[in-house]
């Protein structure tokens, strides 16, 4: 990949019930930090707390501290555990207490440098610490760029299921620097097309036709930078405009767990070892369309269409060994159950979805039957 000027190539604006920030994509935006934080904060200087993990801070952590310095910001560094299972409330805990140590303000600025963990437990605790106080988000995964990163849900998973602690807190500004993405593992890599899929599937037949074209280009790490970026630019736009009408989920919002079900319950009986997170909602996904197409909802050619795309993704960790009952005891659990059922996203065709408890319990327990059983879907 070919090393550009640290400027955005894309700004993507997400308006919300209590104001609008901007998404900048673009190459080495890392090195710039400061420069967009000064333009988002204003000119007196603060303290800045940089929460990341030991993998991404010694990557990252120099560049942005550096950035961060230089236009006037006194930084400090916090590093927590990487990886799912560690997000807790002790992680958690570990970030106010590092807050507290570091006597910041109310006025001072948290960075969640990292992928979806690190930027999901950076915000609630933004979110909590002296009753709130901003942050920005720097992902550094492609998922966190297209997905967790934007529209201001933060949280902790519990012991019966994921997220099921959290608040909503919406960041000051998301800096998305796609040279990131070269230090990222292939596996995370891949995990992050399954959520971009997912957009083409809830909003945007285009993007979907697109991905099918080019995903294996995609998958290459000499992805051309502009492509990339207008992905990435197209995935946060669809996002944007769903959270401006839906912030708190309360209705359309709600289309964003295309996948999620089935893919939360999976992390949850696995304990966050076996699955990334793309990857149990994309086999969440091939769920979804295998309940539609069996409902009648979707034409199975249609169907077939999404799971194609999502295994050509790359083959998942295996489903052997997954008890199917420990998968239906994690989906009472999921935060979409209403009045004990629980709610799917399921597409009627690609591009259009809809949320529904129309799934019978025999239905479920087949679909499950079926995709643990292959092995290696």
């Amino acid at each position: 990949m070919n090393r550009l000027q640290a400027h955005p190539t894309a700004t993507v604006p997400v308006t919300h019930a209590s104001g609008r920030y901007d998404i900048h994509i673009g190459v080495g935006l890392c090195r710039a930090l400061g420069h967009h934080l000064h333009q988002t904060f204003g000119d007196a200087p603060r303290s800045v707390a940089i929460v990341t993990n030991p993998k991404v801070a010694r990557h990252y952590a120099a560049a942005t501290t550096a950035s961060l310095e230089a236009a006037g910001f006194a930084v400090q560094l916090c590093v927590i555990p990487d990886g799912e299972r560690f997000k807790h409330l002790r992680t958690v805990e570990r970030i106010w207490d590092f807050c507290l140590a570091q006597r910041l303000e109310r006025r001072d600025v948290l960075v969640a440098l990292g992928g979806g963990v690190v930027g999901d437990l950076v915000g609630f605790a933004a979110a909590t610490y002296l009753r709130g106080v901003a942050f920005v988000q720097v992902p550094t995964t492609l998922l966190a760029m297209i997905d967790s990163s934007v529209g201001g849900k933060t949280g902790f998973n519990w012991r019966e299921g994921k997220n099921l602690i959290g608040a909503f807190h919406q960041p000051a500004l998301v800096v998305a620097d796609l040279e990131t993405l070269q230090t990222l593992p292939r596996r995370e890599w891949h995990a992050g097309w399954h959520e971009a899929i997912k957009y083409g599937v809830i909003r945007d037949a285009d993007l979907f036709a697109r991905l099918e074209a080019r995903l294996p280009l995609s998958l290459r790490r000499d992805a051309p930078w502009d492509w990339l970026g207008e992905v990435i630019a197209d995935c946060c736009r669809i996002k944007a405009d769903i959270v401006a009408r839906d912030e708190r989920e309360t209705g359309e919002r709600k289309i964003l767990n295309f996948g999620h079900t089935i893919g939360h319950a999976l992390e949850a009986v696995t304990k966050y070892r076996r699955f990334r997170h793309g990857e149990a909602v994309g086999l969440g996904m091939i769920a979804a369309c295998q309940i539609a197409a069996e409902l009648g909802w979707m034409a199975a050619a249609e169907a077939e269409r999404v799971q194609a795309l999502v295994r050509r993704v790359g083959r998942m960790p295996a489903t052997s060994g997954i008890a199917v009952d420990a998968v239906l005891a994690a989906l009472a659990y999921d935060k979409k159950v209403v009045g004990g059922q629980a709610r799917f996203i399921l597409p009627s065709r690609i591009g259009v979805v809809q949320e529904t408890s129309a799934p019978t319990p025999a239905l479920i327990r087949r679909t499950l039957q079926r995709l643990l059983s292959e092995g290696h879907p």
